[in-house]
């Protein structure tokens, strides 16, 4: 919206910063930042109030997570309300990759609230019904695939670019918006099944948006991809401001996240994030990118995946439990030492991930 001032601008005025993506993005992250701050403790009081006995803590779970018990959740709401507000403040709005990942982010968002509101309210985990929360996943992601395809140069539509081969193209044709979705609904529930411990999930998300927001501004300016050989995606750029947004409203939330946790983001949050950073990927043509800067979440996802099918298969576990960072619990390893290292690794895979970038 602040982009309408340059229509005041002579061209060497104050005005004329707005035009500048890095400036606004630097905008949108103070403001997402303050936001949090602001609002946080306002939030955590009237969840505590409408909320009760807050989250209900799984009976299996790792023993050190009922004295958690009492923690409100949806503190997602505090990081979408800060991302949107700043998204919407400081980016160009007749950007359709700015409205595309904020479509997503907004419905996964829904669909978590609805989730964290159904435990809740029932004081029991078992939340919307799986089925549910994928086929209207899958429907957004189909909504945002399709809406990046068209949005996307001719010469790159339904192609899938693959890093370090330079000007590699695979046609995936009719096959690519199924792809594209699945990347979009997979990065949600990997991040979702990431968040169990306190600030587990958010600082990844935040490496990784930060990962994808250089990679975003450096495909959508056509200097930038013809010295590093990348395809180039106008209008991606302006993704840069969302991701800057999402980093600011994150520390804004990890404020009143960070151990003994305050509030925890819930489906609400972990949903719309994952998500979001799958729109991403895939409006910035770096699917397969995003599965190296998003290897934790990967990691995450694939742990329980392996724990039930062999648990189906043997009778046996793989993982004393799954996700991977509660099998760590189980052997004695503190929470803040998982958190920590868990943080470490994300910060490794995102710098991997950015190389890409100048490894041709």
């Amino acid at each position: 919206m602040l982009y309408l001032l340059t229509a005041l601008s002579d061209g060497g005025d104050f005005f004329n910063l707005f035009r500048y993506i890095t400036f606004r993005a630097g905008g949108a992250f103070f403001t997402a930042l303050f936001f949090g701050f602001i609002f946080g403790r306002p939030l955590i009081n009237v969840l505590l109030r409408k909320q009760g006995k807050g989250q209900p803590i799984r009976d299996d779970g790792p023993e050190g997570h009922f004295i958690k018990a009492g923690t409100p959740t949806m503190g997602g709401l505090l990081i979408l309300s800060a991302l949107m507000t700043a998204t919407l403040l400081w980016a160009r709005l007749d950007n359709v990759f700015v409205w595309v990942v904020l479509l997503v982010t907004v419905s996964f968002g829904l669909i978590g609230f609805a989730d964290d509101y159904a435990k809740v309210s029932k004081q029991n985990t078992a939340g919307v019904s799986g089925k549910v929360r994928l086929g209207l996943g899958f429907l957004i992601a189909a909504l945002a695939a399709w809406a990046c395809a068209w949005a996307h140069p001719t010469d790159l539509q339904n192609q899938l670019a693959l890093p370090v081969f330079k000007d590699t193209l695979i046609n995936l044709g009719f096959l690519y918006i199924p792809f594209a979705m699945v990347v979009i609904v997979g990065s949600a529930n990997a991040v979702n099944l990431t968040d169990g411990l306190d600030g587990l999930a958010i600082m990844p998300s935040m490496i990784a948006a930060g990962a994808l927001g250089v990679i975003a501004y450096a495909v959508g300016r056509v200097d930038f991809t013809q010295y590093l050989d990348v395809h180039y995606v106008p209008g991606t750029g302006e993704i840069l401001i969302f991701c800057s947004a999402l980093i600011g409203g994150g520390l804004g939330f990890l404020w009143y996240n960070a151990p003994p946790a305050a509030v925890f983001m819930g489906d609400t949050g972990s949903l719309a994030l994952g998500g979001a950073l799958g729109a991403i990927a895939v409006a910035t043509k770096h699917e397969i990118v995003w599965a190296i800067i998003g290897g934790l979440f990967v990691v995450e996802a694939l742990s329980v995946i392996i724990q039930v099918l062999y648990f189906k298969r043997t009778g046996k576990r793989v993982f004393l439990m799954a996700p991977i960072h509660h099998h760590f619990e189980k052997k004695g390893w503190a929470e803040p030492q998982i958190v920590i290292r868990f943080w470490i690794i994300a910060l490794i895979l995102a710098m991997i991930g950015m190389a890409t970038l100048k490894v041709r």
